[in-house]
């Protein structure tokens, strides 16, 4: 196969740079105007979130398939819903787009003292010394703004596993945490056997608090061996579901659906699509 080296593209002037934001802009400010699109024109913030949501997703899907292509389309359209919502806060005369740039800007300039500060002063020569530098500049920026509980500043918002994750990382922090991963296991199997115990019962509101806990005691391991579980947990759906799609096909070639094949048959089918996908893990670890 022949080698071709990888070669980044080549930054753009500032002006054409500002000439390309200046053509999204007046795109918006078109579809939201007397004459424009009548579902953009009656869009609110609060309509935008199941979009934007969506399309941040949908970046992330496309780098997981490593599809350059599909990368560069899916940040178009996220940046879309952000000059959308830019759009809408400056029809109502609270800020526009270039007021969101400039704050992140300052923002990003302050907590990277290390690259933009003296130098003599601030260093962080790796990666584990900036993020702790980060943690204290917002912590400082924080000062000023009513308290509302340590963990309160982790968005409610974000995916359920995503904010598990977050909030005991940060709880950690203080000291509140496991000794090591052999007690969180501990933990694993003590609410294990209290989901079980709950199952026995029959009682919903019970079933459903006990592996709420279960899930959460998981996120904890996922931290101790340093994996993001929600990365795992979008992995192993991907995979459920390239087998699953394995089944389908297998079966359609004998004229066969989903619907009539047997639990046996479609298991057989499982396992051999897990042994092709061994096999080419093999075949790639080789070369």
């Amino acid at each position: 196969m022949k080698h071709t080296e990888n070669k980044k593209p080549k930054a753009k002037p500032k002006a054409a740079f500002n000439a390309d934001i200046t053509k999204l802009t007046s795109l918006m400010a078109r579809l939201r105007s007397a004459d424009g699109c009548p579902w953009d024109k009656e869009q609110t913030l609060e309509n935008l979130v199941p979009f934007i949501i969506e399309e941040a997703y949908e970046v992330i899907s496309a780098i997981d398939a490593k599809d350059d292509a599909e990368i560069r389309e899916e940040l178009g359209d996220l940046l879309f819903q952000i000059i959308f919502a830019s759009r809408i806060k400056e029809e109502e005369g609270s800020f526009a787009l270039k007021d969101v740039i400039d704050v992140t800007v300052e923002k990003m300039v302050r907590r990277h003292p290390h690259v933009f500060g003296d130098k003599t002063i601030e260093t962080a020569k790796t990666p584990k010394e900036v993020l702790e530098r980060w943690a204290e500049i917002k912590r400082e920026e924080k000062k000023n703004k009513p308290y509302e509980g340590y963990l309160a500043g982790v968005p409610s918002a974000l995916p359920a596993l995503l904010r598990a994750h977050k909030i005991s990382k940060k709880a950690a922090k203080t000291g509140f945490d496991w000794k090591d991963i052999a007690h969180v296991l501990d933990k694993v199997r003590e609410e294990l056997k209290e989901f079980e115990d709950a199952v026995k019962t029959k009682n919903a509101a019970n079933m459903e608090e006990e592996i709420g806990d279960m899930l959460f005691t998981i996120v904890n391991v996922a931290r101790f061996i340093e994996v993001n579980p929600e990365n795992a947990l979008r992995k192993t759906i991907g995979k459920f579901i390239t087998r699953f799609h394995y089944i389908e096909k297998a079966l359609a070639k004998k004229n066969k659906d989903l619907s009539v094949a047997s639990m046996v048959e479609m298991e057989a089918l499982w396992q051999e699509a897990k042994r092709n996908r061994n096999t080419v893990k093999k075949v790639r670890q080789n070369r």
